[in-house]
């Protein structure tokens, strides 16, 4: 609806609670917070989106974050006072916070009964470089031979352990983007966990690619750098088709 009164706003918003829906206002309005601070903001145009878990978000023209938000589970309605104020409301009781938003001029205001059930998919990171290194670990080195992730020392978690070719002990840390000096720093502390027990040892850093700096000091402590780029292709989901039953 473009440009309601404020009677047909109110029976709009209120029916769009009602059925549980996503609700999508863009309107003038000014806005009060109370609860482990308190903010006002004065009145503009915004954009306000209230999901049906109870997500209540005020967003202006500009940025990304919301500029005044409630997280999900909140008790979200909207009132039409005495005075002809309109008046969306978002409460949470622990901790005790409260949104009122007082709807000036309503420009749009719809709501959608969304049907979304997938998750997001995410590749790229640490974990699927490690996973990948598993599964084809010649892609690090020939003749590499992977045998514990996920190793814990007292300075952390090893990422991957394997040995090489000539069976020398390998400790590998990972990183899915350009590494520096920290890495290197943080490889050195599970390295210096072996020094007593392990004379034969190899140490690398496996990212994309390293800073000079971070090179320098590797070079410094006798380990190695290995190029491996974060695995970016998604996973296929398998579908059954009429072929499948012939």
């Amino acid at each position: 609806m473009e440009y309601p009164e404020i009677q047909q706003a109110y029976e709009l918003i209120n029916e769009g609670f009602n059925k549980k829906s996503m609700i999508i206002i863009l309107a003038e309005c000014h806005v009060e917070y109370e609860g482990r601070a308190r903010s006002k903001l004065e009145s503009g145009d915004r954009l306000i989106l209230i999901k049906k878990d109870g997500t209540f978000t005020i967003h202006q023209e500009l940025n990304l974050d919301p500029v005044n938000w409630q997280a999900p589970g909140c008790k979200n309605y909207v009132e039409l006072t005495d005075k002809g104020e309109l008046i969306l409301n978002s409460k949470k009781t622990k901790p005790k916070e409260e949104i009122r938003v007082y709807l000036d001029e309503v420009y749009t205001a719809t709501y959608y009964n969304c049907i979304d059930t997938k998750n997001l998919e995410i590749r790229g990171y640490e974990k699927h470089m490690v996973d990948l290194a598993w599964e084809k670990p010649d892609l690090l080195e020939k003749g590499f031979t992977p045998t514990r992730r996920e190793y814990q020392t007292d300075n952390g978690f090893i990422d991957l352990m394997g040995k090489d070719k000539n069976n020398t002990l390998m400790i590998l840390e990972f990183k899915s983007r350009k590494a520096g000096t920290n890495a290197v720093k943080q490889l050195k502390g599970y390295v210096d966990c072996f020094n007593e027990s392990q004379e034969d040892l190899r140490a690398a850093i496996v990212a994309p690619d390293i800073t000079d700096n971070a090179m320098e000091l590797l070079d410094e402590y006798g380990m190695e750098f290995i190029s491996m780029d974060p695995p970016l292709d998604l996973l296929k989901q398998k579908t059954s088709t009429l072929d499948s039953f012939f």
